[in-house]
C-alpha cells in the first residue's frame, strides 16, 4: 500500500502525553503494497524541542472455532496479520538470498501480503560488530533482513525483545542505524525512551492505526539495555507506567492501537500471571489488540472484554528445533478490525517449520488438527472466543 509521511498535530499531542516517559512517532513507512489506499505516519518528535513539522527518521520506509473469518476489503474495516519470531540465524541465514518470488518466508508470505497490515518480531541484533553479551544464545543478522521481510509482505517489525542488543553498544548503534535506513518501520527500540516507546501511526484504507512494542522478559537485555531519557535501548514493559502512557498517547492519535509484546515463559503454553495482569492493564488503557511472542511455543488467544489478546505466536522463521515438542508449530493470525477499533473477526493460517527453518502452510487434515490444537490452548487463558 502507498504511504506518505506528514506532520500532524497528533505528534505534538503525543509528546505532551509522554513528556515524563516517552515521545511519539516512528520511522517513515514502507513503500507501495497492493493498492489498498494511502497512509500517514507521525514521525519521531523530540520532547525537549518546540513542536515542528514531522521529519522522517529514514528512507520511505480457515477460522478458529467460535470466530468469524477475517475478510479483507470489508467496508469500514481492515485486516491485520500477526506472526511470531524471526531472526535469520543458523540455517535460516540462507533465506536472505532467497529468490524474490519465493521470499525469505516462503509461500506463507502470501498470507502476510494479503492483509492490509502485517506485523512480526525480529529477534536479533542487526550488526557485524560488538562483543556478545554474557548469555547462552546471541543472534545477529544484516540490514538485508529488513529488505527481505518487506519483500515477504511484512509492514512493521518489533525489536522490543531479549536479543535486539545481543552485541553491546556497538551492536546497538548498528541496529539503530539499520532502523533509520529501514524500508519498513521498526518499533520497540530507539536512541532513547521517547523513540523506543513511540508508536508507528498510519492510515490504512481510511482506518487510523498505531503500532507499538515493549518487552516484559526480565533478563539482561531488559535490565541493562532498557531505553531511558538519554539512553538507547528497548522499550520495557517492566515499566508498566511508561508503557501505559505510551498506549494512552497512541490512543489519542488512532482508534486502533496494536501492542506487540515480548512476554511469557519459554516452553510454557499457558500465560503467566505477569502476562494476564499486563493484558488487563493494556485492555483497560484502550488497546485494540495485545499480542506477542517469546515462549517458542504457541499460546492461546481470544477476547478480553473488547480487546483481542494472543499470549504467544511461537517461532516463525527459526534456526533450529528445541526441547519443546510444539516449537515447530506456527502460523499467521489475521484479525478484522473496524475503523472504531473493534475486532470483529479472526482467522488462523496454520503452518509447520520445515527443515530449512521456514514456515510452510499446512493443508487438509494436518491443518484441521493444528487448528484444533490452537483452539484448545485458549482453555488456560480465561479468554473468550472472538465473536461471530
Amino acid at each position: 500500500m502507498h504511504r506518505t509521511t506528514v506532520g500532524t498535530a497528533a505528534a505534538a499531542a503525543t509528546v505532551l502525553l509522554l513528556s515524563t516517559v516517552a515521545g511519539c512517532g516512528g520511522p517513515e513507512p514502507s513503500a507501495d503494497r497492493a493498492a489498498t489506499g494511502s497512509a500517514t505516519t507521525a514521525a519521531t518528535a523530540d520532547p525537549t524541542a518546540a513542536p515542528t513539522a514531522a521529519e522522517p527518521t529514514g528512507p520511505a520506509s480457515g477460522p478458529s472455532e467460535g470466530s468469524a473469518p477475517a475478510s479483507p476489503g470489508a467496508a469500514g474495516s481492515i485486516t491485520v496479520a500477526f506472526a511470531g519470531d524471526v531472526h535469520f540465524e543458523g540455517r535460516t541465514a540462507s533465506r536472505l538470498g532467497a529468490a524474490k518470488a519465493d521470499t525469505a518466508l516462503g509461500p506463507i508470505s502470501g498470507t502476510l501480503s494479503a492483509a492490509d497490515l502485517a506485523v512480526l518480531n525480529l529477534e536479533t541484533a542487526i550488526t557485524s560488530r560488538g562483543r556478545a553479551e554474557p548469555k547462552t544464545y546471541t543472534f545477529r543478522t544484516t540490514p538485508k533482513a529488513l529488505d527481505a521481510l518487506k519483500d515477504a509482505g511484512v509492514d512493521v517489525v518489533s525489536q522490543a525483545n531479549n536479543h535486539a542488543v545481543d552485541f553491546g553498544p556497538d551492536g546497538l548503534a548498528d541496529t539503530l542505524a539499520a532502523k533509520a535506513a529501514s524500508p519498513i518501520p521498526v518499533v520497540g527500540i530507539g536512541k532513547d525512551a521517547a523513540e523506543a516507546y513511540a508508536p508507528y501511526v498510519t492510515t490504512v484504507r481510511g482506518v487510523k492505526v498505531a503500532v507499538l512494542a515493549a518487552s516484559q522478559v526480565n533478563e539482561i537485555t531488559n535490565q541493562k539495555w532498557r531505553a531511558g531519557a538519554h539512553k538507547p535501548g528497548i522499550a520495557s514493559a517492566l515499566d508498566e507506567n511508561a508503557l501505559l502512557h505510551a498506549v494512552a498517547a497512541a490512543k489519542a492519535q488512532a482508534p486502533v492501537v496494536l501492542v506487540y509484546l515480548h512476554w511469557g515463559d519459554e516452553g510454557v503454553a499457558c500465560p503467566t500471571r505477569a502476562q494476564t495482569g499486563l493484558a488487563k492493564e493494556l485492555a483497560d488503557a484502550g488497546a485494540t489488540a495485545v499480542v506477542g511472542t517469546h515462549a517458542h511455543t504457541m499460546l492461546g488467544a481470544g477476547m478480553l472484554g473488547k480487546t483481542y489478546v494472543s499470549y504467544g505466536f511461537g517461532n516463525f522463521l527459526w534456526y533450529g528445533t528445541s526441547n519443546y515438542t510444539a516449537s515447530n508449530e506456527t502460523g499467521v493470525t489475521t484479525l478484522t478490525v473496524t475503523a472504531d477499533g473493534r475486532v470483529t473477526g479472526e482467522s488462523f493460517t496454520p503452518a509447520h517449520i520445515d527443515g530449512r527453518g521456514v514456515p510452510v502452510p499446512q493443508t487438509g487434515s494436518a491443518a484441521k488438527a493444528a487448528q484444533q490444537r490452537r483452539d484448545g490452548l485458549r482453555g488456560c487463558t480465561g479468554l473468550a472466543a472472538v465473536p461471530k
